[in-house]
């Protein structure tokens, strides 16, 4: 990994200098050079010249720097599942190695249909593979009736069954981080600053499983009794709507479409259908059949 994003700086150097950002027109200038001076095989090689254009298609305004331990990007060439035995076998400076993998169930499931590159990172000291999984589409269910869905800031849904999914522990938690923070912003010192790094999108991540699992049982439930989901439209409603002073907070940290993202997709991949409620004429969201599945090396020894 260390070697790699060495090289993909090396390469980036050379983008930046003749001002040649293309993936092929990088090959062709520097690959020979790349391969025998960092003494990389054929495909890693082009992996981190690809890496490199990957950087500058969004802007090439600022010259890219790749961190040491950045993720790394393998193909099937230089990567191979074998799942039946929970194991991989991958490129290595040293030749290939074989290493154990750990995982869930359902990610275990979608490596049958993995597909494409897998991104190897270096998180906190453990090893992952993220693997680009891509599902085949099912068959919608035929149905009659809908589940309406509610979304709001006290009650974070509301099925049409009455069902109601409170907010109250969201809130609690803002409110805790946002004290926590303003004591240690207070504070100043070097542990402080620390531990606002521990934190940071600690709450966030707390919401975001909130949403997963209120929008897994609306979905599951829409499944059970054999119908669809109506999601109540809130486009523009920031917009249309004024927040008292006292409640923007709160306001601003209310995560509905995020929600109904993933309300959307998860119907989706059930086969549930989807559709707005009578009062939007907007069309249902398009969302791709396409997963990552993350599975956890247990050592490269």
């Amino acid at each position: 990994m260390e070697r790699a994003n060495t090289a993909c700086n090396a390469i980036s150097e050379y983008a930046w200098e003749s001002k040649s950002f293309n993936k092929f027109d990088l090959q062709k200038a520097v690959y020979s050079e790349i391969r025998v001076r960092f003494n990389l095989s054929a495909q890693m090689t082009v992996r981190c010249l690809g890496k490199v254009a990957d950087g500058y298609t969004l802007d090439t305004q600022c010259k890219r720097v790749f961190k040491e331990h950045g993720a790394i990007a393998y193909d099937e060439r230089i990567l191979r599942y074998r799942t039946e035995k929970r194991v991989i076998s991958l490129w290595t400076l040293e030749g290939r190695i074989t290493v154990p993998f750990v995982c869930g169930e359902r990610q275990l499931e979608l490596l049958a249909y993995q597909k494409g590159e897998s991104d190897l990172a270096y998180v906190r000291g453990k090893w992952y593979l993220l693997a680009t999984c891509d599902l085949p589409d099912p068959t919608e269910d035929e149905v009659e009736k809908f589940l309406g869905i509610d979304r709001g800031v006290i009650n974070l849904a509301t099925d049409s069954d009455g069902a109601q999914y409170q907010g109250a522990a969201v809130e609690n938690k803002r409110l805790w981080y946002a004290k926590r923070r303003k004591k240690l912003q207070r504070t100043g010192t070097k542990s402080a600053k620390r531990r606002l790094r521990q934190m940071n999108h600690k709450q966030a991540r707390y919401q975001t499983d909130v949403n997963h699992c209120i929008s897994k049982q609306l979905v599951q439930s829409a499944k059970r009794t054999k119908r669809g989901v109506a999601l109540e439209d809130l486009k523009g409603i920031s917009l249309r709507t004024r927040v008292r002073r006292e409640d923007r907070a709160a306001r601003g940290n209310w995560s509905f479409e995020q929600l109904g993202f993933f309300i959307v997709y998860k119907a989706h991949l059930y086969g549930v259908p989807t559709r707005p409620t009578p009062r939007s004429a907007a069309p249902p969201v398009d969302i791709s059949r396409r997963r990552t599945a993350r599975v956890k090396l247990n050592s490269f020894a």
